[in-house]
């Protein structure tokens, strides 16, 4: 299939294929043509350029989209979208009051998402979470990591697994395993956390590793979950089975957690809505890039990730959804780029760099995804109408998706 979109208004984030992040001051720039056309061939991106230097070749398709803009779809690099049922309830505990510490303290969290889970049968934990993705995919997701992290034994965790492979298998988006077994203490090892970790090590690691269902290795580094002490032990395990780090650090404290990741280079760091100058050096010594997670912090009423600080100094920052059923429980990737605009004080070209090519960097993916560049897939969000793409984040809450693109083929299709 040969699919030519014409005049197009704005064609965003045109790079070489050789770009796999953008760090610093260069995310400031986002490459664009204006009065553009792009060709897709099969899966791939086949060509683009100013309408002024298009070579009139036979296409299947002929899609004129005046008045439109086009970008990668948005690359979420970290997400929990497999779960079962839903926490409704801690949202109205924490507006009654109460903190999400003292929600888990009390058997709330984690641990409830894992009861409930462990409770739902393979196929019922697939029906929920396709729906999910589904949805995302409307919101203009190409590109998703998925955790584990809700099971907390052997069986559900890789159940979960097994139900994020098979997403991967017959969704059209590109899905990335992560293995998050290390997420929160069983109520069962509650006075025996070394048992749990030997657990992790000994029994749920190599039946990962033998089923080949996670491409990361994820752990919840954050007091009253896993110490620093625990978080290596984990992730030193982890690389016998070739499984890279992306691992949760400082979402509450702050305490080395980000040097542990680099140490174990760490593809990302993600959440740092509490960090540190020390981290910040450790970080500009490493190919290790930080994400942030706005959702959360806007559903918890944290501290957001310091976007300025990060960007100023000369690092790459990629944004992701967090999307799970306590502290993030949307995927509207439109919406994480308006929070990033607004509360981190992020530039329009930074939020869209940091959701497309940098995400796609935090997933590993970036030699194939996050840009338009010749050869890359074609994995693209057509807008609606716009005066320009500013308004892509300006317009917080609208969705401004007029058609999405995955792998050469519109979506609509998909879901009829």
């Amino acid at each position: 299939m040969d699919t030519l979109f014409t005049n197009i208004k704005e064609l965003l984030q045109t790079r070489s294929v050789s770009e796999v992040k953008v760090m610093g001051e260069s995310m400031r720039e986002l490459p664009h043509i204006k009065n553009a056309f792009l060709r897709i061939r099969g899966e791939n991106i086949l060509d683009f350029g100013a309408m002024a230097d298009l070579v009139i070749q036979k296409s299947d398709a002929v899609v004129d989209v005046t008045g439109k803009i086009i970008l990668p779809s948005w690359c979420d690099s970290h997400s929990h979208v497999v779960y079962a049922g839903d926490r409704s309830q801690e949202f109205v505990d924490r507006l009654n009051g109460l903190s999400y510490e003292e929600i888990a303290a009390n058997g709330g969290g984690i641990l409830n998402s894992a009861q409930t889970l462990q409770n739902t049968s393979e196929s019922a934990l697939y029906e929920q979470s396709i729906q999910r993705v589904n949805e995302l995919i409307k919101l203009g997701t190409g590109a998703l990591e998925i955790k584990s992290g809700y099971g907390l034994s052997t069986e559900a965790e890789l159940k979960m697994l097994r139900v994020i492979k098979t997403i991967r298998e017959k969704s059209p988006l590109k899905v990335k395993a992560t293995f998050l077994g290390a997420h929160a203490i069983p109520n069962k090892y509650k006075t025996n956390k070394s048992a749990y970790i030997d657990l992790i090590i000994n029994t749920m690691l190599p039946e990962v590793h033998h089923q080949e269902l996670a491409d990361f290795i994820d752990v919840f580094c954050e007091k009253g979950y896993f110490s620093l002490e625990d978080t290596e032990q984990i992730l030193e395990a982890a690389t016998r089975y070739g499984l890279v780090p992306k691992i949760h650090v400082n979402q509450f404290n702050a305490f080395g957690g980000v040097g542990l990741g680099v140490k174990y280079k760490a593809l990302s760091v993600d959440h740092l809505e509490v960090f540190n100058d020390e981290d910040l050096e450790v970080l500009k010594k490493s190919d290790t890039i930080p994400v942030a997670l706005p959702g959360c912090s806007f559903f918890l009423g944290i501290p957001y990730t310091p976007a300025r600080k990060l960007i100023d100094a000369g690092l790459p920052l990629a944004i992701a959804s967090d999307m799970n059923p306590g502290s993030a429980p949307s995927g509207n990737m439109n919406f994480i780029v308006s929070l990033a605009c607004i509360k981190m004080k992020m530039t329009p070209e930074e939020a869209i760099n940091a959701a497309t090519l940098n995400g796609a960097y935090a997933m590993g993916i970036s030699k194939q995804y996050g840009s338009i560049s010749k050869g890359k897939k074609g994995n693209l969000i057509i807008t609606k109408e716009m005066t320009s793409y500013h308004q892509i984040p300006y317009l917080y809450g609208n969705t401004p998706i007029h058609k999405v693109m995955l792998h050469g083929k519109f979506v609509d299709s998909y879901f009829i």
